[in-house]
């Protein structure tokens, strides 16, 4: 099993969506400890964004280059394609995704590459795997009494549905800018639910 750890936060190895993605990833690893686990930062300027190549690549009938951020593009594509697993650590800012994710999911949400559109609209190409997804946020956006909106999920489900990852799996540590103790507990709740969702796959 190959699994492919994406990671998007400018805290680094010290924020809690990466705690919490490494987490995911240890229960993936007790299932197969053969696994091999490719990571990929994408947090500060690790990719640039899209190019001059590339929008006028995704605008024509066909690709017209294969330079700079094309190029990035088909490394990206290929790393996600050989993954069995993918696992996505994120924080939530804004109500929605960081731009360090954006600009990975500009890359690999492709035309004539990961989807194509036609008189039926936009189709995936990509075959389907496990997605886990490890969202951190300062405030609390889920439960019964959320304090702020969630953009981050349905657009994820939106985009990575579109190039044929439907098997997506969240959990999320809220209310981190709480203090102390609101981490705490909320580390507890996700890690509690991460292991309630490898229990009943065993």
């Amino acid at each position: 099993m190959k699994i492919l750890h994406v990671t998007c936060s400018p805290r680094g190895t010290t924020s809690e969506s990466y705690r919490l993605s490494r987490h995911i990833i240890g229960h993936l690893l007790k299932s197969d400890p053969t696994a091999t686990v490719i990571n990929r930062v994408v947090s500060g300027d690790a990719i640039p964004q899209v190019d001059e190549h590339y929008a006028m690549s995704q605008q024509a009938s066909a690709d017209v280059s294969q330079e700079g951020s094309m190029a990035q593009s088909e490394v990206l594509i290929e790393e996600l394609e050989s993954a069995d697993v993918v696992v996505i650590g994120t924080p939530m800012h804004n109500f929605t995704v960081p731009a360090a994710l954006k600009i990975w999911i500009d890359h690999i949400a492709r035309v004539r590459r990961t989807f194509n559109v036609g008189a039926q609209g936009k189709t995936s190409v990509l075959h389907d795997r496990p997605v886990f997804i490890a969202v951190s946020s300062g405030g609390r956006f889920s439960g019964e009494d959320p304090r702020q909106p969630d953009f981050l999920t349905p657009y994820l489900k939106a985009v990575l549905g579109m190039i044929g990852l439907h098997a997506l799996t969240f959990f999320s540590v809220e209310g981190t800018a709480l203090g102390p103790q609101a981490v705490a507990l909320a580390r507890s709740k996700s890690d509690q639910a991460v292991e309630a969702h490898f229990s009943a796959l065993r």
